[in-house]
This record gives structure tokens, C-alpha cells and sequence, in this order.
């Protein structure tokens, strides 16, 4: 390698850990100003609060990883341009291709270290930090989707409540289905379900049991009845955010579980999943883009590189959430709503690189 090559690599990761170190504590910060009321009036003990903060740092710096290295890519790239540097090493004989590959090294570093955080470390600091959010910062907000909970157990049983009070284990208009060689067997159907912790059973009040019969159908009508069934609790209580505290390949294991049992969350878990891999290639798109818009010594200086910049960096975001939202809220296919941003930047890259070359 080069001396051109390993000045700007090391420009490249001292600026993006720079970055890193400067905004994670003033996110800590501002985010600790926020909740500190919450957090003294539920009287969190001091070692909580400091592993919150870390959870939350690894947290915060996987979400915003391309942006931290987007914008100093931008930063460094500008100053070197505003020095004229960039003249002088294209004015060498060196091409805008080659100039170009010291970043793609040091994006080839980032995109590795992405991949270990969000498939590693992340996935528990994710876990740590919304435990501690729900436990201690959420009031009366439940960290579990116990909105019409509709699964399938096993080959042969689904589960429907149309919602079910946690702290209580309370669930309304439950229903059973069991299903033989795609037949209807029998269907429980209460206006309630409680499961009794003590005693490790259910109680269902209004009980009725329709057996599908050849000729006629057999019904069981009760007041109450307390009963075993072949589930868990849990499986009335899915924790909405489950996906984002599992390691990849403990993930792929659950979506499987979850679509088994037609689960309504399929999509959002999906979501997590793709995005372990998408991160690492806008990493690229990103330092890419950066280049090209910041290698130019422009009239209005380093602030104009770092608006455009921005502005760009803004839209990502913008058509990132988007469209997380409707494969979460939606049948718009989560594969497409996590590669679409970095397939539009990629080809905004392209053209952008282009332009920079000539």
C-alpha cells in the first residue's frame, strides 16, 4: 500500500471513530436528560443505569452507523478538496478510480466491524436496552404485541385472543381450532382465558366445545372449566421486539417458528433480519456518494459539502423508515422495503461518480 493510500485510510477511520466518540455522548447525554426523571422516581439502582448506558451506546452506534460514516467521510474528504490535495494527487497521474480505493478499504473495514455489531453485539445490547426501557421508562406501555394474537402451536392447533392483559395473564375471546389431514375436528371457543400460575392451568369462562361430527356436531357448554393445553403462556405474549435480541442464526430459526404459527409480526422480524446484511453494503453506497460529492473544492466551502451531504443523508433515512413501515404495517415485501434505499443510492452513486470523474 501506498502512502497516498494510507493517508486517507487513516484520515478515513480517525475521522469516523472521531465522529463516533463525539456524538455517542452527547446522544448519552441528551438522552439521559430526558428520562433522568423517570429513572429517579422509579428508584433504578446505579449499576442498571450504567449498563443501560452502554447497551444504549451500542444500540445508538449500530442504528447510525451510516450516517456517523457518511458525514465524515464528507468532513475530511471536503478538507482535503479545500486544500487542494485532491488536485494535487489527480494532477500526479492518479485516477479518480484509484484516488477512489483507499476509501473502499476503510469502507471494507467498517462494513466487517457492522457485520460483527449487528450480528453479535448488538442483538444483546438490543435485549438489555428495551428490557430496561419497558421495565423502568414505558409507564403502563407493554413491551409485548397482545393486540389479536392469531398462532398456529403446531401441526394441528391455532390460537386466536382478541387481547390479553399481561400483569393479569387475562385473555379475551379466545378460540382453539384442532385440524386433522386439513379437516375441522373440534373448536373451544371462551370469553375468557386465565392462566393460573399457581396450579399451571387454564381458565376458560364461557366454555363451549363444538365436535365436528359425520351426521351431526356434539356441543359442551360450561360456565367454567379449567383445563391443560399444549402451549405456554407465552405464545399469547409475543415481545415485539424478540427478533432484534437474537444472533442471525437463532433469528432465521424463530422467523421459521413464527410464520409456522402465523404469526402477524413475520414481517417485522424479517425486517431485522435482512438488515444484518444490508447495513454492510450501504456502508459503501455511502462512502461512495460522499466522495464524490465532497472531492469537489466548491465557492461556498466545507458547509456546503456537509448541507448536501446532509440533506442526502436525510433522504436515507426518509425512504429507510418508510419503507420499513409498510412491510411492518403491511404485505409490501420486507427483502424489497430493506434493499430499495440502498438499490437508489447505489444508482445515485453511480451517476454521482461518474460526474466526479470527469
Amino acid at each position: 500500500m501506498k502512502i497516498l493510500d494510507w493517508y486517507i485510510l487513516k484520515r478515513y477511520l480517525f475521522t469516523f471513530f472521531m465522529m463516533l466518540l463525539l456524538f455517542i455522548p452527547i446522544a448519552i447525554t441528551v438522552h439521559l436528560a430526558e428520562k433522568i426523571g423517570k429513572i429517579l422516581d422509579n428508584e433504578v439502582p446505579l449499576n442498571a443505569v450504567l449498563l443501560y448506558l452502554l447497551d444504549f451506546t451500542i444500540y445508538f452506534a449500530h442504528l447510525l452507523f451510516p450516517l456517523f460514516l457518511f458525514l465524515s467521510v464528507i468532513w475530511f474528504t471536503s478538507k482535503l478538496a479545500n486544500n487542494t490535495e485532491i488536485v494535487a494527487f489527480l494532477s500526479s497521474g492518479v485516477s479518480f478510480t484509484r484516488f477512489l480505493r483507499p476509501y473502499l478499504i476503510g469502507a471494507t473495514i467498517v462494513g466487517f466491524l457492522a457485520i460483527i455489531l449487528g450480528l453479535y453485539l448488538a442483538p444483546k445490547a438490543s435485549e438489555g436496552f428495551n428490557n430496561f426501557k419497558y421495565k423502568y421508562l414505558s409507564g403502563h406501555r407493554s413491551a409485548v404485541d397482545n393486540i389479536n394474537v392469531f398462532r398456529q402451536i403446531n401441526d394441528n392447533d391455532i390460537i386466536y385472543v382478541s387481547s390479553f392483559d399481561v400483569k393479569n395473564k387475562l385473555g379475551h375471546n379466545f378460540t382453539l381450532e384442532h385440524f386433522e389431514e386439513n379437516q375441522l375436528k373440534y373448536k373451544i371457543s371462551a370469553k375468557t382465558i386465565k392462566y393460573l400460575e399457581k396450579d399451571t392451568l387454564y381458565k376458560l369462562s364461557g366454555y363451549v366445545k363444538r365436535e365436528i361430527g359425520k351426521d351431526k356436531d356434539s356441543l359442551e357448554i360450561l360456565t367454567t372449566k379449567d383445563t391443560l393445553f399444549d402451549f405456554e403462556v407465552d405464545d399469547l405474549i409475543p415481545v415485539i421486539y424478540a427478533a432484534e435480541t437474537k444472533t442471525y442464526g437463532d433469528l432465521k430459526d424463530f422467523i421459521a417458528k413464527e410464520e409456522a404459527r402465523g404469526s402477524s409480526n413475520v414481517g417485522r422480524f424479517k425486517l431485522v433480519l435482512y438488515r444484518k446484511w444490508s447495513l454492510p453494503v450501504s456502508v459503501f453506497i455511502l462512502t461512495i456518494i460522499a466522495v464524490a460529492v465532497s472531492s469537489i473544492k466548491r465557492r461556498g466551502g466545507m458547509g456546503v459539502n456537509l448541507a448536501v451531504g446532509i440533506c442526502i443523508a436525510m433522504v436515507f433515512v426518509f425512504f429507510d423508515k418508510v419503507f420499513g413501515v409498510m412491510a411492518e404495517q403491511s404485505d409490501f415485501p420486507p427483502l424489497i422495503a430493506v434493499w430499495f434505499p440502498n438499490v437508489i443510492f447505489g444508482i445515485l452513486a453511480i451517476y454521482l461518480l461518474q460526474n466526479a470523474k470527469r
